[in-house]
């Protein structure tokens, strides 16, 4: 199943590619839908104590499983993630959102945010995702590095136990959604910025997890 959804995945990240290629023009309709009087939508007090929220939640998470992964190797709880769990959460972490988001793409795509662009009110003019040609020059546009964390909250949703899973990923794809919702409400990413930072994360987490089971199996523990 996981090697299906990594399969579907690729494919619809290609497709995906070529649409917002073809028709940048969807990045800029999608943010209007944002915009009111000369700002977005986002902004303001609730909308800050929103994204705290979600900006910290995926990082807490990590955390508890951490912590829970120590109480069970000094033997406090009987059941919790084991050390091959663990480096699957901060190895999907890292690649994900830490190295190829934040780190790479983010430093060298070049792209203005919503915000920044003379359609709503910025001084640099809009690029397409795939451009490389804008002004911004640190911490760009694309792609979405708060998306892509929270993308990351799959990975620790497929260690649930599996009558909880489907619920779990559910609510991953949940926080996704609304998180991506979120910076687009905020005007500091475009539809095509929170896609593809959570794909690429659902990628490599989608991979890591094959990596994961199968040493789950030849250790006989699955």
């Amino acid at each position: 199943m996981t090697r299906k959804a990594l399969i579907v995945l690729l494919i619809g990240a290609i497709y995906l590619f070529a649409i917002f290629a073809l028709w940048p023009q969807i990045d800029l309709g999608v943010a209007s839908l944002f915009y009111r009087s000369g700002a977005f939508v986002g902004r303001g007090p609730t909308g800050e104590h929103f994204r705290r929220f979600f900006y910290d939640a995926p990082y807490f998470l990590l955390g508890a499983f951490v912590l829970t992964a120590i109480a069970r190797f000094f033997g406090r709880v009987e059941r919790g993630p084991d050390g091959r769990a663990i480096v699957f959460l901060l190895a999907s972490l890292a690649l994900g959102p830490g190295l190829l988001v934040n780190g790479v793409l983010k430093e060298v795509s070049h792209r203005p945010r919503p915000e920044q662009t003379v359609d709503f009110g910025g001084p640099w003019a809009f690029q397409p995702y795939d451009s490389f040609a804008g002004q911004c020059g640190h911490n760009c546009s694309f792609v979405s590095g708060e998306a892509a964390t929270a993308a990351w909250t799959l990975a620790p949703a497929l260690l649930a136990p599996p009558q909880a899973r489907p619920l779990a990923v559910a609510a991953a794809l949940l926080f996704t959604f609304t998180t991506a919702g979120l910076r687009m409400a905020f005007g500091g990413h475009y539809l095509s910025d929170v896609t593809f930072g959570a794909l690429f994360t659902f990628v490599i987490v989608l991979g890591l997890y094959e990596w994961y089971r199968r040493g789950r199996k030849s250790e006989g523990t699955e």
